[in-house]
């Protein structure tokens, strides 16, 4: 079947089918119907790349700049052409979907998956979310546009209610879905977990009906969050088209069919959300991708390769370059020291993790580039669980270690092996888990490696799991963590504590290590946990050198003293920004502060290389020379860093929020946890760089800020309004002496006059990007729609509303610019709108 007609096709589905239609089949399936030949729809994660349908013993995929980084190459073509790459690595997996991008809003530092959003501005998330959608569905793949809405923080995230004004819902909040929404009409939008005013998002008429489809006039699918579904009813009635993921939570199938016969849902709500199933069902089949097809790691290219390099190299911001200490040359001494140098820092935690194609670190990027590997020091260790032991372990001979999947229990007579298996990890997520010789979640890992010292030394070994598990050295048991758990942490599903314990061994010293593991159902705590209780569980066994980082510091100072010039890599990781939590702070974790001082005793000429998803505190700034920002900037992150480092890429990235001098600073402060299930967004509208420059409070980096190693002119500004468009047309030359590429960034400035709602001093609402020879002069237009350039959200008349008045125009390389460019135009008539 290449297609079919929707409407004849739900009037032939039986009830008990299209109830087996609102929810997903497994943990990435919809239902297949096979009676009408209706095939099963494949959705695959999402916002850092394309993991086809495993989380665990998933197919290596590209893995993509986090949506930080997207947003600061201010560069929508190129967002546009990484959607059709997207795309393209969705048809390697086998997806008809893809559950991407994400456009909330990065209210403040402390985000969680702060790094998975574009920006805290709100246009600017909606033209980069429109630009990857668009580039996405042009290659006949869906798009998902997430969390709709207001899903800006982790802490409580399944009961959080958000409390909002009407205008900071719709001005900051639901702007980027609406642009969105208007620019690119995405296939579905995933709705969020948390609640909105008292009501979860799920179920919620207001948001999935009346603005959504009615106001918008949008008509796609719409989708839960995984266990995001909080009712039967609510959810169908309010618009809620399928529940993810299956066997399904709420809308179970006796359960459904039973509300239906009752009469407590109506028949025509079915067919409502049934035949948006369909619709979507219709387009995966107009891809030409069947059915359960098969997954591969094809698109591992040259061409995949550079794409992702050139989008890393353009997002990287340089923050600072005192005396021109940057670009490096291949002559100058260097050491490379700092956490974040040899381990790659791709992405961030929780369901953006991917299983790369290959990772390049910044000590690779820059030994690649100069021929030869600088002296190194790790010179303090960032792990929150020290180092995967499965990455350091063999099994005769073979990297990895060897898993062996049983039905029963060991100990049990004539165990029932399901499947054998060579693995490089042990940091195993298993929650969807599972195999065609299984009938449950229950099944038993019995787990075999070795691990061989370089050196004398002593070794902690942690091991903590959602199930339970023992683990022997050498036949003697050497960790129990099934006879007596306690509860720990997880920032997906739950954990035990686990425990850790010291080994001793001498340099060559091996030993024998096996692991006998049972699955979630084991778990001898209770948790409510919904990801924790519905699958195979988890298993993490770290190991880790007991050295301190006093030590480790000390090593790094002495390198220091060698080198003419120190490039310091610090930052975060996926295990201090990741879905599940918030960070507690905006501190460079663990002992980085201490590195960093220490380092600046015995030498100055620093280059500070800082990889992380959002700001991160600098107390440092003014005793060091450069700041480089290099965000989770995915496979290629390593190289184009390297290419920025020495000048063979231009900086050319700019800020997509706003760097706070300290987390007090910033508007979400007081308000970014929950309050007894409730969190009040105090800031208002007021966000990011509309609250520092109404207040007068200088960040430590502007919205929009970012240096190059040349310099541009501005001149010739021409304001207009030409067919319902703000029309800005102005000169742009490099007069420097190196090619570089400028954000023209356009800022509207509403009427003094205004007196009836207090606005920001002015609002982002477009940018080109413009790459110049030296000397190169050019013209270059941005246009905007004057409904989007200036209109403010009227509560009172529930509408958008443009004032009549004379509005200014500010047009700079940053936010703050202090040589922007300066104009004005006028609204002669008031307008009230709604829609798009």
């Amino acid at each position: 079947m290449s297609t079919f007609d929707v409407d004849d096709i739900l009037s032939q589905l039986h009830v008990k089918e299209k109830v087996q239609l609102l929810s997903l089949k497994d943990f990435w399936h919809t239902a297949n119907i096979d009676r009408l030949n209706i095939p099963s729809v494949r959705l695959s994660d999402g916002p850092n790349g394309v993991r086809g349908t495993k989380f665990f013993r998933s197919v290596p995929s590209a893995c993509f700049s986090s949506g930080t980084a997207l947003a600061a190459t201010f560069n929508m073509p190129l967002l546009e052409q990484l959607g059709k790459l997207m795309a393209e690595e969705a048809r390697h997996k086998g997806a008809h979907v893809i559950l991407g991008p994400t456009c909330n809003i990065a209210r403040g530092p402390l985000g969680g998956r702060g790094f998975e959003s574009f920006s805290e501005d709100p246009y600017l998330s909606g033209i980069a979310a429109a630009a990857i959608i668009k580039g996405i569905e042009s290659q006949g793949i869906g798009a998902t546009l997430k969390h709709f809405v207001c899903n800006d923080l982790e802490d409580e995230r399944n009961s959080i209610d958000v409390i909002l004004s009407d205008r900071a819902l719709r001005e900051i909040y639901l702007l980027p879905f609406q642009i969105a929404i208007k620019e690119a009409n995405p296939k579905c939008v995933m709705s969020s977990y948390n609640k909105v005013m008292g009501e979860h998002v799920s179920q919620s008429k207001k948001l999935l009906t009346d603005i959504l489809r009615k106001e918008w006039g949008w008509d796609g699918l719409t989708m839960s969050d995984w266990f995001g579904v909080y009712s039967i009813k609510s959810s169908l009635d309010a618009g809620l088209d399928l529940e993810c993921p299956g066997y399904p939570l709420m809308r179970k199938h006796d359960a459904l069919i039973h509300a239906i016969s009752s009469r407590e849902i109506n028949m025509d709500v079915i067919d409502i959300r049934v035949r948006n199933i369909l619709k979507l069902v219709q387009h995966a089949l107009k891809s030409s991708i069947p059915q359960n097809a098969p997954e591969d790691s094809e698109n591992n290219t040259p061409e995949t390769s550079a794409l992702l390099r050139k989008a890393a190299s353009e997002a990287i911001v340089l923050l600072k370059n005192e005396s021109s200490i940057l670009p490096l040359k291949p002559s100058d001494e260097i050491a490379v020291i700092g956490p974040n140098a040899r381990i790659p820092r791709m992405y961030g935690g929780g369901s953006a993790s991917v299983n790369c194609y290959y990772g390049i670190s910044v000590y690779d990027g820059i030994s690649n580039k100069i021929g030869s590997q600088p002296p190194y020091s790790m010179g303090c260790d960032i792990a929150r669980n020290m180092f995967d032991l499965g990455k350091l372990a063999s099994y005769k001979g073979e990297p990895g270690v060897r898993i062996k999947v049983y039905k029963e229990a060991p100990g049990t007579p004539d165990r029932s092996l399901i499947e054998e298996f060579r693995y490089d990890s042990l940091q195993l997520l298993l929650f969807d888990y599972n195999h065609e010789k299984l009938d449950s979640s229950l099944f038993y890992f019995d787990i075999e490696g070795e691990f061989t010292s370089d050196k004398d030394m002593s070794y902690d070994i942690h091991l903590s799991c959602l199930g339970t598990a023992l683990l022997y050295i050498n036949g003697e048991l050497f960790i129990d963590d099934k006879t007596n758990q306690k509860m720990g942490f997880a920032a997906i599903g739950a954990s035990s504590l686990g425990d850790t314990k010291t080994i001793h061994m001498k340099k060559d010293e091996r030993i024998e290590f096996k692991i006998e593991f049972g699955s979630a159902p084991t778990f001898t705590l209770e948790t409510l946990d919904l990801v924790a209780s519905n699958g195979g569980g988890s298993l993490t066994v770290a190991i880790g050198e007991k050295i301190t980082d006093q030590n480790r510091i000390n090593d790094a100072v002495e390198l220091a003293k060698t080198a003419d010039k120190v490039i310091l890599c610090v930052g975060t990781s996926s295990d201090w920004e990741s879905e599940g939590f918030d960070r507690p702070h905006m501190d460079l974790p663990k002992s980085q502060g201490i590195l960093i001082e220490e380092i600046l005793k015995v030498n100055k000429n620093i280059i500070l290389v800082n990889l992380s998803g959002t700001p991160v505190t600098l107390p440092w700034i003014d005793e060091i020379p450069a700041v480089v920002h290099g965000w989770f900037n995915g496979m290629e992150s390593g190289n184009a860093m390297a290419d920025v480092l020495y000048g063979d890429v231009n900086a050319s990235g700019k800020l997509s929020l706003s760097w706070p001098k300290r987390c007090e600073d910033n508007p979400s402060f007081l308000n970014f946890k929950s309050d007894k299930g409730k969190v009040v967004y105090g800031e208002d509208v007021f966000v990011g760089y509309r609250y520092y420059e109404k207040v007068c409070r200088e960040p430590l980096f502007a919205f929009g800020y970012g240096l190059s190693y040349t310099a541009f002119n501005f001149d010739g500004l021409d304001v207009k309004v030409a067919a319902d468009n703000l029309v800005c047309t102005l000169n742009i030359k490099n007069i420097g002496k190196l090619r570089g590429a400028e954000v023209v960034q356009l800022y509207v400035i509403p009427p003094l006059t205004t007196t009836t709602v207090s606005r920001p001093l002015k609002e982002f609402k477009g940018c080109q990007k413009v790459f110049l020879e030296p000397g190169q002069k050019i013209t270059t237009t941005i246009s905007v729609p004057i409904k989007y350039a200036c209109s403010y959200f009227d509560v009172e008349r529930q509408k958008w509303s443009i004032e009549s008045g004379e509005y200014g125009v500010f047009i700079g390389n940053s936010s703050d610019a202090m040589d922007a460019l300066i104009g004005k135009f006028v609204i002669q008539k008031p307008l009230l709108w709604s829609g798009l």
